[in-house]
């Protein structure tokens, strides 16, 4: 049996103001390819398919014409609620959804939802977990001991029904102690998050939701697909892809991670002001670090007409602080020259604005020139 485990895919999401809806359909629609290419048999969704738990109905759109066309291509579909999505939301029809082979992880009840599949080894168990909060799983057990989130995974595991002669993969969307993470994720203050990765022996391979950076936990078979795109700075170097799995017989699963070209990469630019606008013109979404001594004045305007998608502007030189970050949302075609000069003085002088006595100075400057002309 093969499977593509994704997650986070976080449709809706915006990076700064720019609504990522159309980079996100170009790789989910890489991801159908893949399917196809490679011949699976279903995708394992785990987790924060939207970004909000109220989606916009652009978001909810995009994503019902990707499960349209995976079902259209006889794929069969497992998809977790994780802690950006609302669950009802996710599960909505899913009486309906079954019908068509899309596995949705309806209400918690305190067990995992399984789904059974067979191929020529015999019996593979899909579980499906939702994102889970201890508070949750007290309400249903609340003669239990449930502090943390590791106490909660354990009671739910432990009253769920889990062969462990059988296949058992077990989505699941929560975080794994060690693992890598970016800006990117919510996440519990004071760790009270944390699960160790040996609450899951009994599966033989976990695919995971939550983390954006993809990568393997405590063992091979626990693995996180990471986000589909990049939707931080801290994630810039991070290598987007999907995993696939080929499920052999018991004991016996390969891996192998498939790259997801970025339309618009997610990039951090550092150097000198000419190097930087002799550039390619490019519309990825970038961080640029100006390490110039002396700025020109129009120095994030002409940037701008090379990275027009600048997101950050930073002054990185021996008289700045460590993130000396100057603002770009402003068009700088109906900026005033007094704008301009104000930009241009905090850029000098470590983000710090001009004097109410030096903002007059350059006043009657402009006003001695207007009555020249």
């Amino acid at each position: 049996m093969k499977l593509l485990h994704i997650g986070d895919l976080h449709i809706g999401k915006k990076l700064n103001d720019i609504i990522l809806l159309n980079d996100q359909k170009i790789v989910l629609n890489q991801i159908i390819q893949i399917s196809i290419e490679e011949d699976v048999d279903g995708i394992l969704i785990a987790g924060d398919v939207y970004d909000k738990n109220s989606p916009s109905n652009e978001a909810m759109d995009l994503f019902n014409d990707f499960i349209t066309k995976l079902v259209k291509l006889e794929k069969k579909v497992y998809i977790i609620a994780g802690n950006h999505d609302a669950n009802q939301k996710i599960s909505y029809f899913s009486y309906l959804l079954r019908k068509n082979n899309v596995f949705v992880s309806e209400e918690f009840l305190g067990t995992t939802q399984e789904i059974i599949e067979n191929d020529e080894y015999g019996e593979v168990h899909i579980h499906l977990l939702p994102f889970i909060k201890p508070i949750v799983v007290k309400k249903i057990y609340p003669n239990e001991i449930i502090n943390t989130y590791e106490d909660a995974i354990k009671i739910t595991l432990g009253h769920s029904k889990v062969d462990v002669n059988n296949r058992n993969i077990l989505l699941c969307h929560q975080f794994i102690t060690g693992s890598e993470t970016s800006d990117s994720e919510q996440l519990a203050i004071g760790g009270l998050d944390n699960i160790d990765y040996t609450v899951f022996d009994d599966f033989d391979y976990v695919a995971l939701g939550h983390i954006h950076k993809a990568q393997k936990v405590g063992r091979d078979t626990l693995r996180y697909s990471g986000s589909i795109l990049k939707y931080s700075f801290s994630e810039a170097n991070h290598v987007k892809s999907c995993t696939l799995l080929n499920i052999k017989e018991k004991g016996k699963i390969e891996i192998k991670k498939i790259p997801l070209i970025q339309p618009n990469d997610v990039r951090i630019i550092k150097g000198n002001y000419d190097e930087i606008i002799s550039m390619p013109y490019s519309l990825d979404y970038v961080k640029i670090i100006l390490e110039d001594e002396i700025v020109p004045i129009d120095a994030r305007y002409n940037i701008l007409m090379v990275f027009p998608n600048m997101m950050k502007l930073v002054l990185a030189n021996s008289r700045t602080d460590d993130d000396n970050t100057i603002e770009i949302t402003d068009d700088f075609r109906l900026a005033s020259i007094m704008d301009l000069f104000i930009d241009f003085y905090k850029i000098q002088n470590n983000n710090v604005e001009p004097t109410l006595e030096q903002r007059e100075i350059l006043e009657s400057i402009l006003k001695e020139l207007e009555d020249y002309n």
